[in-house]
């Protein structure tokens, strides 16, 4: 595979940093974006030695300025593929939903990702080549209750895939969202305490039968298998595999 430029948000930890580390041992150059850039370095250093190469950068994907001013921080280098990862939830009825933190999630997982997908559409066109991965969530395809802006920013994330693929249909840039169910990450081991708090219930509880409970193979998903899927879609085989959603959820969305 051709050594390409991958820009990755929320890359400096969880399946972000997980899916650098996969790619990155194949050789491409990575571009680590996070909101703390002191994160965003720690992971440079832990892919350096791993002999990866990697640069950090300081990004808030919340913020349409930072992002319209991408391209000539980051000039002359050009963007081959771009991993909408960056996320971030916020567990509670809605009634008790601050407006703020509502507005705040939608930013972060659906406007950023199109503001980015729209910030390297360009040099992707004039080369005819880009691969743009969002990573979703089981629920961009399901509801869980306390969960509705990260739910409805994740359902987002289809709709838009659906749009700039055909928008795209002419040139060899695709878009698809990866959708795992339940991955061990930092993220998901607060929304355990959080869930549990919400639902009355123990953290044993909560990952026993609301987050596997669904899924036949009652497993968390890992973040090589995300890792693996990334690889494949930027591989040619993939060239016509767009607009598509990649369900990795042990049979949960086959009931």
């Amino acid at each position: 595979m051709q050594q390409r430029n991958i820009f990755i948000t929320g890359g400096a930890s969880g399946i972000g940093l997980g899916i650098a580390q996969h790619l990155g041992a194949m050789g491409h150059q990575l571009i680590i974006a996070d909101i703390k850039l002191q994160a965003a370095e720690h992971a440079c250093l832990q892919l350096a030695e791993q002999g990866i190469s990697a640069r950090a950068i300081a990004l808030d994907v919340a913020d349409a300025g930072q992002i319209a001013a991408l391209t000539a921080r980051l000039a002359p280098l050009k963007v081959d593929v771009l991993i909408n990862n960056a996320g971030i939830q916020h567990v509670s009825r809605l009634e008790d939903f601050p407006a703020a933190k509502w507005q705040q999630l939608i930013n972060v997982m659906l406007v950023g990702p199109a503001l980015l997908t729209q910030a390297f559409l360009p040099a992707m066109r004039e080369q005819n080549f880009g691969r743009i991965i969002n990573v979703g969530s089981i629920h961009s395809l399901v509801a869980s209750p306390f969960k509705s802006a990260y739910v409805a920013a994740k359902h987002g994330l289809l709709g838009f895939a659906k749009t700039m693929a055909l928008e795209l249909g002419e040139q060899n840039i695709t878009i698809n969202t990866l959708c795992p169910s339940y991955v061990k990450t930092p993220l998901v081991e607060q929304q355990i305490a959080a869930q549990a708090r919400e639902n009355h219930m123990s953290e044993a509880d909560v990952v026993n039968k609301i987050m596997l409970e669904p899924m036949p193979k009652k497993a968390f998903i890992g973040i090589g298998e995300l890792a693996g899927c990334a690889e494949f879609l930027l591989s040619d085989a993939a060239r016509n595999i767009c607009g598509q959603t990649l369900v990795l959820d042990g049979g949960w969305t086959a009931r």
